[in-house]
């Protein structure tokens, strides 16, 4: 799985342009092929920072995704951020969910 993680950081006057760009996008980057998720969030400590972050089933599919036309969108967002859009790919080999939380707990002390 890859996981890509896109951080933001918006001019406070074009906040609201920014964020219907997001919400524009959710959806066809959903329908996209190999997509297993992908969410939009703003930072509780900076309202003008929007995190978005895309599950991909493949390196092959998120790669694909990459060269489409919504990721030149969120690309084109940039004459609207304060500063360069950060961008981190994760390779993920390996998923844990609340059993492994539990299994960390148990081993504390």
């Amino acid at each position: 799985m890859m996981i890509v993680r896109m951080t933001f950081k918006v001019h406070p006057e074009k906040h609201l342009e920014v964020l219907q760009t997001l919400l524009s996008l959710m959806e066809p980057l959903r329908r996209e092929p190999g997509c297993r998720s992908c969410a939009a969030f703003c930072d509780i400590e900076d309202e003008n920072r929007f995190i978005l972050l895309e599950e991909w089933e493949t390196p092959n599919e998120m790669n694909n995704h990459i060269r489409s036309q919504p990721f030149d969108v969120l690309l084109g967002t940039k004459t609207l951020l304060s500063e360069p859009p950060r961008i981190r790919i994760h390779t993920v080999s390996r998923t844990g969910g609340m059993d492994a939380v539990r299994a960390l707990r148990r081993k504390k002390g």
